[in-house]
């Protein structure tokens, strides 16, 4: 895997399987939830991933839903379930040494459940987070992303995602982001992606300095 070779303004991260693997805990939600409503659950799930509650409850619950108290209602339940949430191997490390100016949080997830996942995980809360309520449209719109970079202060084009969805990667794409790195630990298949591909952070560091941020391959391997 060919990694990079520019320094960044800053690096946007992803949160459910990108720094987090919530894939156990999601699934038993929303598996319930389209049981429920009569709705295929595999065909549900399938879909679910890198995208916002609402968005998907817009998408497959049946005509009448009222769609703003389903999406409630489920992310009270993923806040409530965080048994079996787990960090990506390598995520909390990295983005400790990250300076607090130049990263940031860009999540299709709730703010709230954002925090209790990280939290639950051990990962830290960058300063800057970009929730699902903070932007119009979410992923695979570019709003979410061009929210971050614009929080930071920095153009898009000098900033580097982590993600672990092709609906990610294409906000990402989008967006004009300057890179994209797909980490695909909770992934049973390949990525069918451009964007270099690596399992997790670990024998990952960051190189800082007064032009930006630059990764680097560490003693570990990958």
């Amino acid at each position: 895997m060919t990694l990079p070779d520019r320094r960044f303004a800053a690096f946007l991260f992803d949160m459910d399987g990108t720094l987090v693997n919530s894939i156990a805990a999601a699934n038993r939600i929303w598996r319930r939830w389209a049981l429920r409503h009569g709705i295929d659950p595999d065909a549900l799930i399938a879909q679910i991933h890198g995208v916002r509650a609402i968005d998907t409850v817009r998408r497959f619950a049946p005509p009448g839903t009222d769609a703003e108290a389903e999406a409630a209602l489920l992310t009270q339940q993923e806040i409530d379930d965080v048994d079996g949430i787990v960090a990506i191997r390598g995520a909390a490390a990295l983005v400790a040494r990250m300076p607090p100016s130049r990263c940031a949080l860009v999540t299709s997830a709730p703010r709230a459940l954002a925090l209790r996942r990280l939290e639950a995980a051990g990962v830290p809360v960058p300063e800057v987070v970009i929730a699902a309520e903070d932007v119009a449209r979410g992923k695979p719109a570019p709003d979410p992303f061009l929210a971050a970079a614009a929080a930071l202060g920095v153009d898009i084009a000098d900033c580097l995602v982590w993600e672990d969805t092709a609906t990610g990667l294409a906000a990402a794409d989008a967006a004009g982001a300057g890179g994209a790195i797909a980490i695909s630990e909770t992934h049973h298949r390949p990525l069918d992606t451009r964007h270099p591909v690596r399992r997790d952070y670990r024998g990952l560091d960051i190189a800082i300095d007064g032009d930006g941020i630059r990764l680097v391959l560490s003693a570990a391997g990958d």
